[in-house]
């Protein structure tokens, strides 16, 4: 089985592994209140991940090796999750006096028709959702698949580094939990509103809506930070890493504001507008409450000013910490400067709680 709907697992590290980098994340809760305990955040070798894909197991168990011991973690057990394009969900209205075991195997005869792979080649889990709207003798239940070597190849990166994966997520999922942190950003009650999360990544740009705390709408394109690491890399004769580095820490000459910087800045809220577009054409909305910036490049300076103002609609830079206490060792600048990026590693580390 998928561990997407694991129950109880004690502390889990949420780790998540982007196209180029490796973040960790371990929290605690006392009361109502969450501790950032640890985090870190590792770059990978270029290539290892594409696409969401990993490509080069070494070099990742290496990175994740690094990025455990940076953070100064005792916790060897971890969350990590899949790409919502890896997954295939489905809804199925099953008999409401099904046990869990009668549920699982049932499913397993319906899951042929929905899946277009083998079945032994595929991991599934599925949640029971409620009563079912149209009849009270049945409920709702949640299918979700996804092909075993995508689960496999993220068990195998982190036993590299010495853990071991007690739950396999859906970033779309992880992102979700994440964001029913962000209350007090949007002035109250997340749950009564529409939002718009634009994860901003380095080679993809993922648009997911939610309305009431769910996701309706999820769309990625590929568009991210990377163009920028490009463009600073050529225009000033930078290797991928020094401009990689200049773009975080600065330093570059005079017009990189305004040739390099804007031409960038426009590009992503022709992106932002476009993915939006999109989405009012696909069904019943044509307007969002917020947009909300996650991903390493929601960090620019000025970005969410430039999206609210071309736009027209709130922006605001996700940060899931704003309310969390830190331990001692965690630097709270650097935090701060990560969140935005850490939305999917803090919402795999949420499941030490569920």
């Amino acid at each position: 089985m998928l561990g997407l709907f694991n129950k109880k697992a004690n502390t889990l590290l949420g780790i998540d592994v982007s196209s180029t980098s490796v973040k960790l994340l371990e929290l605690s809760r006392s009361g109502g209140r969450y501790k950032v305990e640890a985090y870190a955040v590792e770059p990978l070798p270029p290539n290892a991940v594409v696409e969401k894909n990993i490509t080069e197991l070494e070099g990742v168990g290496q990175a994740l090796a690094r990025v455990v011991a940076k953070a100064r973690t005792g916790v060897r057990t971890a969350a990590v999750a899949v790409a919502g394009s890896a997954v295939i969900t489905k809804s199925i209205e099953m008999d409401a006096g099904l046990s869990e075991d009668e549920l699982e195997n049932q499913l397993k005869i319906e899951a042929d028709q929905y899946i277009p792979y083998p079945l032994e080649e595929v991991a599934i889990d599925f949640e029971v959702q409620g009563v079912s709207v149209r009849n009270p003798d049945r409920v709702d239940v949640l299918l979700a698949a996804c092909r075993k070597e995508n689960v496999e190849v993220r068990e195998a990166v982190l036993a590299l580094a010495g853990l071991t994966a007690k739950v396999v997520d859906v970033e779309a999922y992880a992102l979700e939990r994440a964001f029913g942190l962000l209350g007090d950003q949007l002035g109250g009650n997340a749950d009564d509103l529409t939002v718009a999360v634009v994860d901003i990544g380095a080679t993809m740009t993922t648009l997911s809506v939610l309305h009431h705390g769910r996701t309706i709408y999820t769309r990625e394109q590929l568009f991210g930070g990377r163009q920028l690491t490009e463009e600073i890399q050529r225009r000033y004769g930078l290797s991928m890493e020094e401009a990689g580095l200049a773009k975080k820490q600065g330093g570059l000459p005079d017009d990189y504001e305004s040739e390099v910087l804007q031409p960038f800045k426009d590009a992503v809220v022709q992106q932002v507008s476009r993915s939006l577009q999109f989405f009012f054409a696909a069904g019943q909305y044509n307007d969002v409450d917020y947009i909300l910036l996650a991903g390493g490049t929601a960090s620019i300076p000025g970005l969410d000013r430039l999206i609210q103002q071309k736009v027209g609609t709130p922006t605001l830079v996700a940060n899931p910490f704003a309310n969390m206490v830190l331990s001692a060792k965690v630097n709270a600048g650097a935090l701060a400067s990560d969140a935005p990026a850490l939305m999917i590693a803090c919402g795999l580390a949420m499941r030490s709680f569920d």
